[in-house]
Parts: structure tokens; C-alpha cells; sequence
């Protein structure tokens, strides 16, 4: 079996009880609210991707002012011809403040909308777990940079995000 492994960065960027997010549109089509964030290149320091990932996503320019911890998460997913991938992602979440920039939709990207949504709104929205995650992160964070799984898995459930 194929094994993958992608770390990426991603901002909690939460301002007057609202919190920013980037809409995700997966492969098939469907679409749900996630963190601004992403893929690290080869090289990259995860400070730099995230900062690079919520400008393309947003149009803000985003400065993280804490590292609130990590998520990892595992799955298998069925490949081209029959085969399947191992997929494992370190997400790194970072607290981040807006500092510049105006908000604005990404084009030719993995997002195709940025919006500022109420806190108590959030858990109504379609969404990938990883919200829930950095959620969790910002309001407790843990000495350990970890949130307990709430159903005993080694994720929140609904973690499905892997753009």
C-alpha cells in the first residue's frame, strides 16, 4: 500500500466573536468551511506556509502569534486502478491575527470562498473536522498542544480534510 504523508499549517483567526474560514471544494465537488491553511512545500518553514496559505485563501495577511498545537490524523483511501494510500496528516494550528489586507475569494485554488463567520454559527455550517479541532485548540489550549479525541478515535471525528 501506497504511504503518504502531508504536513500543512493552518491559522485560528478569530476577530469580534467571529472566526475566519476558507470554503474547501473537494475533487467531487462538495464544498465545507475550513481553516485557512495548507500544504507545506519542501523547505518551507510551517510559520511561512501559513502565512503564504491564508493569504492565497483569504486575502489577508495573517500573523501567527501562537502555536496552539498539532493534529494528526490517518485514513485509507482507495487510489487509480484498484490500489489504495496510507495517508497520514500533521496539521500545525496556529492562533493567527489579521493584519492587512482585504478580504477576497481565491481563484484557480482549493478554496473558492474566505468569510467571516459568528463563533456560535460555526457548529451549524458544513464544515471538516478540522475546524472543530482548531476550535478546540484556541479555546483550551492544552499545555500539550493536543485536544482528546471526544469519541475515543485518534481524531476529532469528521477529520477528513486533506486538501
Amino acid at each position: 500500500m501506497h504511504k503518504e504523508l502531508r504536513v500543512a499549517a493552518y491559522a485560528v483567526c478569530v476577530r469580534d466573536g467571529r472566526m475566519l474560514l476558507a470554503r474547501w471544494v473537494a475533487r467531487d465537488g462538495t464544498r465545507r468551511w475550513t481553516l485557512p491553511g495548507g500544504g507545506m512545500e519542501h523547505g518551507e518553514d510551517p510559520y511561512d506556509t501559513v502565512v503564504r496559505e491564508a493569504e492565497e485563501e483569504t486575502g489577508y495577511t495573517v500573523e501567527p502569534v501562537a502555536l496552539l498545537g498539532l493534529d494528526s490524523l490517518t485514513r485509507v483511501y482507495p487510489r487509480p486502478l484498484g490500489t489504495h494510500a496510507d495517508f497520514h496528516g500533521l496539521r500545525i494550528v496556529y492562533e493567527g491575527r489579521v493584519t492587512g489586507g482585504e478580504l477576497r475569494h481565491e481563484t484557480g485554488g482549493s478554496t473558492d470562498r474566505a468569510a467571516w463567520h459568528p463563533l456560535d454559527a460555526v457548529p451549524g455550517l458544513q464544515r471538516v473536522g478540522l475546524v472543530d479541532v482548531g476550535l478546540r485548540l484556541w479555546r483550551e489550549r492544552p499545555a500539550a498542544g493536543r485536544v482528546a479525541p471526544q469519541d475515543g478515535t485518534a481524531a476529532v471525528p469528521g477529520t477528513t480534510h486533506t486538501e
